[in-house]
This record gives structure tokens, sequence and C-alpha cells, in this order.
């Protein structure tokens, strides 16, 4: 997720904090210290530590809730990309979609079994502590409150919450139909927001503005999560039925190894436009070159440095065979985070599938009507 820092590894899969989370966190910890403030007889620094410690176990609480999603899903053969946490939780970013429903399901319940365990966990340290120390009492009271929540809301069938990815994992394992049952879910899920929305309304019109506000932002949320997920799914069933010869790009001719990067950006670039190049090796593709590789090499040295010195070569490509389907071409692709892949027949480069191309081409037949 862009505007994030990154925290470090855990299992490792990278953990990054939005420029957001700062913003819940700073509102979250004045609210608890305001309402420790007018409920009990604390200092005021002790309100705000407090307040703060809270926050900071909360998304602890939210990290572990996202972390039991990504570990049951690289156990299912699912690789996950990193986790961010942000202004309404969590996300982990996967990947690729589970293949099984079976594997979405325990996937998609993983997160609010863990914030369950949670809440049961802080209950159990409150019960014999509340009695004894009112801020451990507080704190895990919250704490506990806070995760049984979070569990009940995620598991609302509202797709793509938790719950609405159970309920899809259902519906797909009794339609085995992946698109039916992730557009019934997006549909469910859109009239989940909308009662929100709705709701967040009626608490605006009894004056509750804070409750207001902040359950039709979460509706309005929902419903463009809702409608981005169904796109996704669209267009993953476009793919179906189709390789990689099928949405490959056939101009792509190779350039002379013997070029200097000065000659490559004269003679190609320049009057191209063309942002990448590939690089022959006899009649066989030898390597890739970006505009971002030569913009590392300094000016000064474009004369003397040669495309191959620069290049990627294709031992270090992924790459993909016309005869491979197309939605494992682009799974690969998005998990490596890749925008192109050359596709080669014995060393020889025949076509390169370009994300960009490959999403315009998606959009027309779907604009066409034309499924696979």
């Amino acid at each position: 997720m862009r505007g994030s820092i990154r925290l470090g590894k855990i299992f490792g899969i990278p953990i990054g904090l939005h420029i957001s989370w700062f913003l819940i966190f700073a509102f979250f910890t004045i609210s608890m210290s305001l309402t420790f403030r007018d409920t009990t007889s604390w200092s005021i620094p002790h309100c705000w530590f407090l307040g703060a410690a809270i926050s900071l176990l909360l998304f602890v609480s939210v990290l572990l809730h996202e972390l039991a999603h990504s570990i049951i899903a690289i156990r299912n053969g699912v690789p996950v990309k990193s986790i961010t946490l942000f202004i309404f939780g969590g996300v982990a970013r996967i990947g690729r979609e589970s293949s099984k429903p079976s594997a979405e399901f325990r996937m998609a319940i993983a997160g609010p079994a863990c914030s369950l365990l949670l809440a049961g966990l802080f209950t159990l340290i409150w019960w014999p502590t509340h009695n004894v120390n009112d801020s451990i009492g507080e704190l895990t009271a919250w704490l506990g409150g806070i995760n049984l929540s979070l569990a009940v809301f995620n598991l609302i069938p509202g797709f793509p919450l938790d719950g609405g990815r159970v309920l899809r994992s259902i519906l797909w394992g009794a339609t085995h139909n992946y698109r039916r049952a992730t557009n019934i879910a997006s549909k469910i899920g859109k009239i989940v927001a909308y009662l929100m929305v709705a709701g967040g309304v009626v608490f605006l019109i009894f004056g509750d503005w804070y409750s207001g506000i902040w359950l039709a932002f979460i509706g309005w949320f929902l419903n463009n999560a809702a409608t981005t997920s169904n796109k996704q799914a669209e267009i993953r069933n476009s793919l179906n039925g189709l390789f990689a010869k099928d949405v490959m790009s056939r101009n792509c001719a190779l350039i002379p190894n013997d070029l200097s990067l000065r000659q490559l950006v004269q003679t190609y670039i320049m009057p191209s436009g063309k942002r990448c190049f590939y690089i022959a090796d006899g009649d066989r593709l030898g390597g890739i070159i970006t505009l971002d590789d030569i913009k590392k090499v300094p000016e000064s040295d474009w004369d003397s440095m040669n495309v191959i010195q620069t290049m990627t070569p294709v031992a270090n490509l992924q790459t993909a065979q016309p005869d491979e389907n197309a939605l494992d071409v682009v799974e690969r692709m998005d998990e490596a985070e890749l925008e192109r892949m050359p596709v080669l027949v014995n060393g020889q480069l025949v076509g390169v599938i370009e994300r960009d191309e490959l999403m315009q081409l998606l959009q027309t037949r779907a604009d066409l009507g034309v499924q696979s």
C-alpha cells in the first residue's frame, strides 16, 4: 500500500504502517483518554498513558488478526505479499486468490477466530485482576470488548469483510461457480454497506455525529471495496479458457545487443517513447532493459556502457509459454509485482504480456459482453 512505513517482517511477511494509521491512533488515544478522565479519578498523564497503551495493543490485536489470515493462506499455498495497518484496521495483501472454496473458508474464518481468542484471553486476564489493579482491569476490559466487536463486525456477511468471504466460500462450494458466488456476495456486501450509510444518517439525525459519520464512512468504504472485488472477480473469470498466446502482444521486436546506452536512447527511446526493450542474443532473447535501468547509469557513462551490461538477463526473468493458462500467468505477475512478462518458445521471443494492454483487452471483452 502506497504511503506506508516499513516496520520489518514477521514469518517472512513484510509489515507496514500506513500514514492514515497515525490519524486513527491519535483519535482513539484522545477518545480513550477523555473517557478515563470522565469516569475515573486518575491523573491526566495516567489517562493519556492508558489511552495510548490501549490504542497500541488494539493495533497489535489487528496485526495478529491479519497474521492469522496470512498464516492460513500460506499453508494453503497462497502467497502473502505484505500486511499493512491503516485507518480501518489492517489488510493482508495476497499474491493470488485461493483456488478452492475450502481454502477460502479457512483463510476467511481465521481472522475472526483469532479476534475471538484474544477477546477470551483478555477476559481471562481481567477476571482475577480487575479488583486488584484498576488500570489493568480497564485495559483488559476494553481490549476484550474491542476484540469481540472486531470479530463480530468482521463476521457480518458483507463482502469483502471476512464474513462476506466466508459466505462466498460457502456459495462457491455449493454452486461450483466462483464468479456467481462472488457476484452474490458482492451484492450482499453492497446491501450491508447501504444499510450502514442509512444507519449513519439516522445517527446524524438524532444528533450522534460521531457514530453517524463513522458508520456512514465505513459503509461508503465497504461499498467501494465490494465493487472493486467484484470487478477483480470478473477479470479472473474473463481469463478462464484463455492462454498466454491469446492475450500477449506480438509487437515486441528485438534490438541489437551491441548498442551503447546513448544509441538506445537516441535511436529507439526518443523516437518511440517506449520504456522497455528486448535485447537479442542471436535469434534468442538475451534480456530486457527498461528506462529505469538506464536512469540508474550516469549520463556521462552512456557512451561507454553497453545494453548487455545494463540489462536484466533472461535467466533472471520470469517467462511464460504460449500454451500456459492466462490466469496462471497473471497470478504469477501479481505475485512478483511484474508489469510485463515475455512469452518464449525454445528461448525465442514470440510475444509479451503487458499488464496495461491486458486490462484494456479484458475491459473491451467485458464491454462487448464477450465471455471466455
